[in-house]
């Protein structure tokens, strides 16, 4: 009788675990998720060793016709998984990237016997989870609500990108992530657009940070953002505006299929660990088929940021295809009205060009149907997948590399498949991607391969138009490289030394040159001109002619957001070691540089005026002395 009692007590033991929530730990223990179902409903909370970084947190999804947000069950706690996966990034800050992570499924159960499924990972650098509604009798799910939230102490500090409203700006092409980032603010604070706050977004809870991004858009699914209103730290997920749609399509998801949201993914350690997270990647599908061949990252010449529409025209690009040999980069990138002012013929003529110099071409194209009044050309050949793979036939045949897409509409469920369509489109003709007035890329990158860069960054091009925004950029930029550049390839067009038209520069050269080596994009396209080139020191053109075209690795060597940073990222056997100080004064640090190794390098930094450089040798070391001027910067190079 005895033996008989314990056994049950043992199975009711198991079947009571199977149907509580259990906590979930990081392999190496100093992160766990911990949840809780109450009558409010099911709540997360993650800590690292021991202290809570984010508190209480809803979880919650609502369809027009179940909600699982309110007065639900726990049917059943899978055992944990460990996730062990290898994969390889061309654009990224590693190349050969290893993910392993602990998951568990929690299938819940509302009052109505609908269930949903909650995948938790859990790894050493951070937490992801999404939503999944099995739905075997293809009926139509549509997505009503969704309450996740991420909910923080009254001391965390926040780094958050405003998220504009769509339909305004210069010919209503907003929303396009580009708006000044508020730097150093107390959690809670309010957002200035009603529209709420873009992703990602970077939050310090005492000694430990927090990066909040989505990944794994497959076009099913609209793309998200947090709420305007965090009352007591609590961050909600929001929702695109109504009119952040393609033509006649779909601002929500909603599917006859299963329905799966994107994974909700949160970064989590010191700022190294965040810094060097890879966890958007990590959880994206695998890359989609395309030719590894034709994958090709690299540096391009471009003349639109300096010199604007009028100068695409067929003897100002022949000059900057020569540049860009010069240069001992990879492509030219011809910017908008090349249709109207060379043609295809003579586009074609600099296509042949530039390929007896080894010199790929890009041309930019305008996504637009109505969503925006955007007038550049070409205009309207992205619209339909008949018109797509039309243009895409001619311009493989034409020998054309890549495009630059621009002017998008929003974040709807439509138009995030638009994106996703023009991708797979592309591919089939071997097509290289860069988005422009775009959404965030959210792990496209390693999903579509063909995908080098997107913009979704007040960029280099503002700081041409107004002073405001050049005088903002130090902080701005200072920001975007623990942010909207921490996980996705940005195209913020870096790097110049010559003179703007009209603004005062508010940046040494310094600054500019390690923008080269600190920013992450597929593409790189320097804005520099061959006029501003010539004014500077023969090792400073020479670095720029050897930058790798992409990176092995990564190490975050010091910095704070909206300040100062200084990063090593690794080719080969070389490391490249770049910093700059948007502060307005003088900062001197001492870099443990010591997993270089014993090595030597030039040291290239600013000099005695904002347009001078000067060289210097420093030493690896675990304490390298290094001086970054105010608004100024450096690269060194180890090999």
């Amino acid at each position: 009788m005895n033996k008989i009692y314990i056994g049950l007590v043992c199975l009711m033991v198991v079947a009571c675990a199977k149907n509580s929530p259990q906590d979930i730990a990081s392999p190496d223990k100093h992160l766990q998720v911990h949840l809780i179902n109450d009558d409010s409903g099911l709540h997360y909370s993650i800590t690292r060793d021991d202290k809570t970084i984010v508190k209480n947190s809803a979880l919650g999804l609502e369809l027009t016709d179940a909600d699982f947000t309110k007065k639900i069950s726990i049917k059943n706690t899978s055992a944990i998984k460990t996730i062990n996966d290898d994969y390889e990034m061309m654009v990224g800050k590693k190349h050969k990237i290893h993910y392993q992570a602990n998951e568990q499924t929690y299938t819940i159960k509302n009052s109505a016997g609908q269930e949903l499924d909650i995948t938790f990972r859990v790894s050493n650098d951070g937490v992801a989870f999404r939503y999944h509604v099995a739905n075997p009798a293809k009926k139509l799910l549509q997505f009503k609500n969704e309450t996740t939230s991420f909910a923080f102490a009254d001391t965390t500090q926040a780094w958050m990108q405003p998220m504009s409203v769509a339909k305004t700006g210069w010919s209503r092409v907003n929303p396009a992530y580009e708006e000044h980032y508020l730097i150093d603010v107390p959690v809670g604070t309010v957002s200035p657009s009603p529209a709420g706050w873009v992703f990602p977004a970077l939050f310090k809870v005492d000694n430990t940070w927090v990066a909040l991004s989505e990944s794994n858009m497959d076009g099913s699914f609209h793309a998200s953002r947090l709420q305007p209103n965090s009352a007591n730290g609590e961050y909600k997920i929001g929702t695109p505006s109504d009119v952040e749609i393609f033509p006649n399509g779909k601002l929500l998801a909603e599917t006859s299929g299963d329905m799966t949201t994107p994974w909700r993914v949160l970064a989590v350690g010191d700022l190294a660990t965040v810094m060097q997270s890879t966890l958007v990647t990590d959880v994206a599908d695998p890359a989609t088929p395309f030719d590894k061949k034709l994958v090709q990252p690299g540096q391009a010449s471009w003349s639109w940021p300096l010199m604007g529409d009028n100068q695409t025209v067929y003897d100002v690009q022949k000059k900057f295809i020569d540049y860009a040999a010069d240069m001992h980069w990879d492509y030219t990138l011809i910017d908008s009205m090349w249709d109207s002012q060379i043609g295809y013929e003579k586009i074609k003529e600099l296509i042949d060009y530039a390929a007896t110099k080894n010199i790929g071409i890009l041309l930019w194209y305008n996504s637009n149907g109505d969503w925006n009044d955007a007038p550049q050309t070409p205009r309207h050949l992205m619209l339909t997948h008949e018109s797509r793979v039309k243009e895409f036939a001619r311009l493989r045949e034409m020998g054309v590399k890549g495009l630059k897409i621009d002017f998008f509409g929003g974040d709807g469920k439509s138009m995030i498949a638009y994106y996703v369509d023009i991708l797979k489109d592309a591919a089939d003709y071997g097509l290289l991607i860069n988005f422009h007035g775009a959404t965030l890329p959210r792990g496209w990158q390693r999903t579509y391969p063909n995908l080098m860069t997107a913009e979704a960054i007040k960029g280099f091009e503002f700081t041409t138009f107004s002073q405001v925004d050049q005088d903002a950029a130090p902080a701005h930029i200072a920001t975007a490289l623990f942010a909207r550049n921490l996980f996705d390839p940005m195209d913020y067009t870096p790097m110049v030394f010559g003179d703007i038209p009209n603004i005062k520069r508010a940046t040494r050269n310094g600054f500019e040159l390690a923008e080269s080596i600190l920013f992450i994009s597929g593409i790189q396209h320097f804005v520099e001109i061959p006029e501003g080139m010539a004014t500077v020191p023969d090792y400073v053109k020479t670095f720029l002619q050897d930058i790798p075209r992409n990176w092995d690795d990564v190490k975050f060597i010091d910095g704070v957001p909206g300040k100062y940073v200084v990063i090593a990222r690794k080719s080969g056997d070389s490391w490249y070691l770049a910093g700059l100080n948007a502060e307005t004064a003088d900062i001197n640090l001492s870099l443990d540089l010591s997993f270089i190794g014993t090595k030597k390098a030039s040291l290239i930094t600013d000099g005695a005026t904002d347009r001078e450089f000067s060289q210097t040798e420093i030493s690896s070391d675990n304490a390298t002395p290094v001086t970054i001027k105010s608004h100024g910067g450096f690269v060194a190079v180890f090999k």
